[in-house]
């Protein structure tokens, strides 16, 4: 018996083939429509729809950045057609050739095949009014179209530095974020950028049939299609917008930072930076922007997290605190000072005059200088250590658990860390073992090689407010949209035994309260009532006047805010910081500035140091 014929096998094939193409067609006509999209999709044109960005609060609730409506104005290049330039122009309120040099850009033929059916952005931003006019003598102009988007508002003067700007992606941006495209914004610096993924929310999208003209018709499978925008997610801050404010007009005028931290929390009340960027100029950057960065004071520059500083005689309260906990010496030990520090062969660390010999309370409340050297060299030389070096490197261990030396990790912008030697820094200088105390001598009054931020001698104050803790200090406060980090609620104790703090706040208190007259450094300081703590200093500059620094917290118990004011080239700390810093304390605490104090608060707000500042 014989097999099926060659020709009767060929028809087999063909008819399994033939099922299975029409198995095939069946399907993607009746059951899947995918094709079909992809064939209409060079027939639909896709209108992004942007959402609203998340609004940026205060703690209390006050708008800082809000948003407002604003109209582009949209060209289509494959969908244009002969049109009237002048009525155009007219509606537009621009010249006819600002209209042609826009669309030579666009019409070319290698633009064309580029941009496809896409939509461009060819006037942004413009006027409600303009716009309107526009929309009512739209359909004269087929390949332009309009759109609405959100800009940012800024309802309260405060915080320029901390909220940043946004502006439109440039193709650098988008190759790092293709999740972007031409003509989307993002955030560039502060809270702008370290929130985007937050405040950006998720664009959506109409989708409109295009006949074969290119004309825009009527809407895909009556906007079934169509994807909704996703507004961004609102976040809530810890700084308090009048205080931030307050503190903008204390320091209007001066360069250097202003840091408020509220110790039980670590809350960044006030982080102000001057000079500082107006919001009105965040509001339209671009037209502002080379005024920004041609400044000789560089406003964009935060230095509040991002200048390292010597943190001058405020840290003699750390070689206290260490000097204490080594046993070095105790609240009772005095010292002699003729005038400062004399050591070597008339080598001389200078200091105010003032009655000798004094204890720690004494020497904090008078910031004396030779007494906090006599408390370094037996730190450095302390026989517990074989070696200069080892006791250093313990001391450097120390200082380091203060939050000194590194970043903080806060959420803040472009946080620096400051710069604390190791022992291997002064090797290269001066040749192993071939240094000491007196080498270093200058650190004792935090001076020398030492760098930090203003946000890091806040966090000090913070941390003597609690008595030898602090949290990490925070910009953004927890909502049920943005839970908090854990390492937020942590707390960071230092490696100085917690007694020891309670005795160093007498010597701040009497800084402060003591009275004109005592010998304190910081009496200008004084508010009735409010037991302000207080250390001063006047760090050191080799380009001009000296720093003026001072760090305080209040109440002395229970305390509610820690502040540290560092002004360059302001001489004493006495003479601008400690009143900078003490103005928004009984601000923030009293709500109001006192009679007795009206004074003091007109010269700080009319005083001006800017041409002291040496600029690049």
């Amino acid at each position: 018996m014989t097999g099926p014929s060659r020709h009767t096998k060929m028809l087999a094939v063909l008819g399994v083939a033939a099922l299975i193409l029409l198995g095939r067609i069946f399907y993607i006509q009746l059951m899947d429509d995918s094709y079909k999209t992809d064939a209409l999709n060079n027939s639909m044109v896709h209108i992004p729809v942007y959402p609203l960005r998340g609004i940026i609060y205060d703690r209390n609730g006050q708008i800082l950045v809000g948003n407002k409506i604003c109209y582009d104005l949209l060209c289509t290049p494959s969908a244009l057609e002969p049109f009237d330039t002048l009525a155009l122009s007219r509606a537009l309120g621009v010249g006819p050739e600002v209209i042609k040099e826009k669309l030579a850009g666009y019409t070319t033929r290698s633009a064309r095949r580029k941009i496809g059916y896409r939509s461009v952005v060819m006037f942004p931003k413009l006027p409600e009014e303009t716009y309107m006019r526009f929309e009512e003598i739209a359909w004269r102009f087929p390949g332009f179209s309009g759109q609405a988007r959100s800009l940012r508002q800024y309802p309260y003067n405060a915080c320029g530095n901390l909220l940043g700007y946004i502006s439109e992606v440039d193709a650098a941006y988008i190759k790092k974020h293709p999740e972007y495209k031409s003509g989307d914004y993002a955030g560039k610096t502060g809270l702008e950028f370290s929130c985007e993924r937050l405040l950006r929310g998720e664009k959506g999208e109409k989708i409109y049939y295009r006949d074969s003209r290119g004309r825009i018709g009527a809407s895909y499978r009556d906007g079934e299609a169509d994807k909704p925008a996703v507004s961004g997610t609102d976040i809530t801050t810890t700084i308090d917008a009048p205080l931030q404010h307050y503190g903008q007009q204390l320091m209007q005028n001066k360069v250097g930072s202003l840091v408020a931290i509220e110790p039980a929390t670590g809350e960044i009340l006030t982080a102000v930076s001057s000079p500082g960027i107006d919001v009105d100029c965040l509001a339209d950057i671009g037209a502002h922007y080379q005024e920004i960065v041609s400044n000789p004071y560089k406003p964009m520059f935060n230095r509040a997290v991002q200048a390292a500083y010597p943190p001058g005689s405020v840290f003699k309260l750390v070689n206290a605190l260490i000097g204490l906990e080594e046993g070095v010496f105790t609240p009772a030990t005095k010292y002699a000072c003729h005038a400062g520090y004399h050591f070597g062969r008339n080598n001389r660390l200078g200091c105010h005059n003032h009655r000798s010999p004094i204890d720690m309370e004494e020497g904090i409340m008078m910031s004396c200088n030779a007494y906090f050297c006599y408390v370094f060299k037996d730190l450095i030389d302390n026989p517990a250590y074989g070696t200069a070096e080892q006791a250093y490197t313990k001391w450097r261990e120390y200082v380091e658990s203060f939050g000194f030396g590194s970043k903080l990790g806060s959420d803040f912008p472009s946080e620096l860390g400051g710069f604390v030697p190791a022992a291997s820094y002064y090797d290269r200088y001066y040749g192993r073992n071939a240094w000491k105390a007196h080498t270093i001598i200058s650190l004792s009054i935090g001076q020398g090689e030492l760098g930090c931020t203003p946000l890091h001698l806040a966090n000090l104050c913070a941390t003597i407010a609690n008595r030898g803790y602090y949290y990490t200090p925070h910009l953004i406060k927890e909502t049920e949209q943005f839970p908090m980090d854990e390492k937020y609620r942590r707390r960071h104790y230092t490696l100085v035994d917690t007694t020891r703090f309670a005795q160093i706040i007498p010597g701040m208190y009497r800084a402060v309260n003591a009275g004109y007259g005592s010998g304190a450094t910081a009496w200008v300081a004084a508010v009735e009532g409010l037991d302000i703590c207080g250390k001063t200093g006047t760090a050191q500059n080799p380009h001009g006047d000296d720093h003026s620094v001072f760090i305080c917290f209040a109440p002395r118990d229970k305390p509610k805010i820690a502040v540290a004011a560092y002004l360059e080239n302001g001489g004493f700390g006495a003479t601008w910081a400690a009143p900078v810093a003490s103005l928004l304390v009984e601000k923030y605490l009293n709500g109001e500035i006192s009679s007795g104090r009206k004074a003091l608060e007109k010269r700080v707000l009319e005083g001006n140091l800017m041409d002291k500042v040496k600029t690049k």
